[in-house]
């Protein structure tokens, strides 16, 4: 068995001569790079297994070097950042571009080593040795640096390894079926189909048609999920008649193609479905041996509301990617901007954050969108008789809707004093340099002449 490739791309001369050694004596065939360009020419002469890259390097950084990779479907191959110097917000870029993980220095090498062995292992288990790079599986990888995203992100890659069942418990716009294509491309699998079903279409007229296919030119979503995945959607909508085939194909482990002929059903099943499901099956309204059945392994997706102070980041996510998908002119968020969507409650999740975003890159405006300009677009929200303690307190914590009170009420006070922070301090009865650390704190933007 001929020994795995490394590449290692570092400036720093002790680093590159230590990782040589180490894994060299770990039975590893050891290339290193001093800087990007020496990288780049390894990497042409020969494609290696893995490639340990720094981010920080004279001429071109890390992160740079991972994008432009990442572009060469061609010779994919594992990629593993190294860096001491501000790694929570390049390990999330490095995530973003498909990088396979992240280790800091200095250098823990029973990490290295295990992290080493994780990755090799994952490139041998995807056909031709070929590793999904950040084309397929970047773009789906949750984005956010909380608690909360990090182990969602940790547990969907732990799973990902297995072939049973999952289902995806959350509320609606939680980008579940984003996550389903995260989990399936960071498997064995990824090389295989992903298909998607929405269980609201599985009507009992056409349930069996849609799953089973209709004949040779017509196969069914089954034969064409074979070796992949299959996705289905809101199961808590699938018809009683549908859940009933769909038990019946699962507990067989086999289904009927079309044109008669028996075959294994080799597809792993990832569902999602609302949290309300569990209520359905206590009340017998969806099948308990069906739920048992997609729910072997279960991971609950969080709300938005969860992660909140990943919203800013999530901004700039959106704005990156509306800017170059879509061609949407750039803009960029105020801090008072961020702030005020960071304590939005997102009753529709990151899918509405992520509709609001293409909306304030349609308005016409000024580069940066400020407080006003996302207090507009939320007012447009709700209705204009709404009483301004229910403007989406009550999903709040206290210091959260006490904040969010607070900068409501300064807001409409300080319109009704024409921004003049004199005035506003004698209307609220509130000692001047005290209002005016107020202001700051809750991210108010005061204008020009607001001393008049």
């Amino acid at each position: 068995m001929n020994a795995s490739k490394i590449l290692v791309v570092d400036d720093e001369s002790d680093i590159r001569r230590l990782l040589q050694e180490i894994l060299t004596e770990e039975g590893y065939e050891v290339e290193v790079a001093a800087d990007a360009g020496q990288a780049r020419a390894a990497r042409a002469r020969q494609t290696p297994d893995l490639v340990l890259l720094d981010i920080w390097m004279p001429d071109t950084d890390g992160i740079t070097l991972l994008r432009e990779w990442s572009n060469e479907a061609s010779d994919a191959c594992p990629v593993v950042m190294m860096s001491g110097h501000g790694t929570v917000d390049t390990a999330v870029e490095a995530t973003r571009l498909g990088a396979y993980d992240f280790v800091e220095k200095p250098l823990s090498l029973a990490k290295l080593l295990r992290t080493v062995e994780r990755a090799l292992d994952a490139k041998s288990r995807r056909p031709s040795g070929k590793f999904v790079n950040a084309g397929a599986s970047a773009v789906m990888a949750p984005v956010g640096r909380s608690r909360a995203m990090t182990q969602l992100r940790s547990e969907l890659m732990r799973l990902a390894a297995y072939s049973a069942p999952l289902l995806l418990l959350g509320e609606s716009g939680t980008d579940r079926e984003q996550m389903a294509r995260f989990v399936h491309q960071s498997g064995a699998s990824a090389a295989g189909p992903f298909v998607v079903v929405d269980s609201r279409t599985l009507r009992e007229e056409n349930a069996a048609a849609t799953l089973l296919g209709v004949d040779a030119s017509q196969p069914g979503r089954l034969e064409q999920a074979r070796k992949g995945t299959l996705f289905l959607g809101d199961i808590e909508d699938m018809p009683e008649s549908t859940q009933r085939l769909l038990s019946g194909l699962l507990e067989s482990g086999r289904f009927v193609r079309a044109g008669g002929e028996a075959a294994a059903l080799e597809t792993r099943i990832i569902s999602s479905a609302r949290p309300g499901i569990v209520n359905r099956v206590l009340a017998e309204d969806f099948r308990r041996d069906l739920y048992a059945q997609l729910s072997v392994l279960m991971v609950r997706v969080p709300s938005l509301r969860d992660y909140a102070e990943d919203v800013p980041e999530l901004l700039r996510h959106y704005v990156d990617a509306l800017t170059e998908t879509e061609g949407l002119r750039f803009r960029r968020f105020s801090v008072a901007a961020q702030n005020r969507l960071r304590n939005y409650p997102w009753p529709d999740n990151g899918r509405e954050l992520r509709n609001l975003t293409r909306r304030f890159l349609l308005n016409s405006g000024p580069e940066e969108i400020g407080l006003e300009e996302v207090e507009r677009e939320l007012s447009a929200q709700t209705p204009a008789d709404e009483p301004l303690v229910k403007h989406d307190l009550l999903a709040l914590p206290l210091r959260e809707a006490r904040e969010q009170f607070e900068r409501a009420y300064l807001q409409q006070q300080l319109l009704l004093c024409n921004g003049k922070v004199g005035l506003l301090a004698k209307r609220v009865d509130m000692e001047r340099t005290h209002l005016y650390r107020k202001l700051r704190s809750l991210g108010i933007e005061i204008g020009h002449g607001a001393e008049e």
